[in-house]
């Protein structure tokens, strides 16, 4: 698997609000780390069984993370740099991933070395056709009628195939991979911290 983290914090970036809704309010943040019975509401977790179960995991007492925004597709838009998959499919999907920890989402170094170390456990995993990034994106949290500037990741995750059911499965595997590495790295974490 393909493994790499970078950072985006200049002004046309990618930015997240949080909380955050749609302009229409069809579409809105879901608080599933304290209220997990609204992954009901997160339809792209309908008829992503790999992805619905990503977000329990993510958003569970044993995680250091939550999540705010997830999508998946599937296309035959492959780039160049993809070529090396011999693949005709990619079934992507991100996920944008906070920090529970209130100080901590607030430090560009913690989500640097978060971001670092979560790569070079994903490096240990088995090659399998599929790329994992994390980027570092900054982010404004809304905290007691106030907005405080700070950070938040978004794993970008593909699986490649030659069609689509291949590229799905891979991402699927991918994904559990991802999954596992993030309880691992909140479990060294939450050690640390005792």
């Amino acid at each position: 698997m393909q493994v790499d983290w970078s950072v985006e914090l200049g002004a046309e970036d990618d930015r997240l609000e949080m909380p955050w809704a749609s302009p229409d309010g069809r579409t809105r943040y879901y608080d599933l780390k304290h209220q997990p019975e609204l992954l009901l509401q997160v339809e792209e977790a309908h008829h992503n069984h790999e992805l619905g179960e990503f977000l329990v995991s993510a958003n569970s007492e044993h995680c250091i993370l939550e999540t705010a925004k997830c999508d998946t597709w599937l296309t035959r838009d492959l780039t160049e740099e993809e070529a090396v998959y011999q693949a005709g499919w990619k079934f992507g999907s991100y996920v944008d991933l906070l920090f529970c920890d209130e100080p901590v989402r607030f430090s560009f170094a913690d989500h640097e070395r978060f971001a670092d170390a979560a790569c070079k456990l994903l490096k240990r995993a088995p090659e399998i056709s599929a790329a994992v990034e994390f980027i570092v994106r900054r982010c404004a949290y809304h905290v007691d009628a106030k907005v405080k500037d700070g950070f938040y990741l978004t794993m970008y995750l593909y699986g490649y195939g030659s069609d689509e059911d291949e590229a799905r499965q891979r991402w699927g595997i991918a994904m559990k991979l991802v999954e596992n590495a993030l309880l691992q790295l909140s479990a060294a974490a939450r050690r640390a911290q005792s």
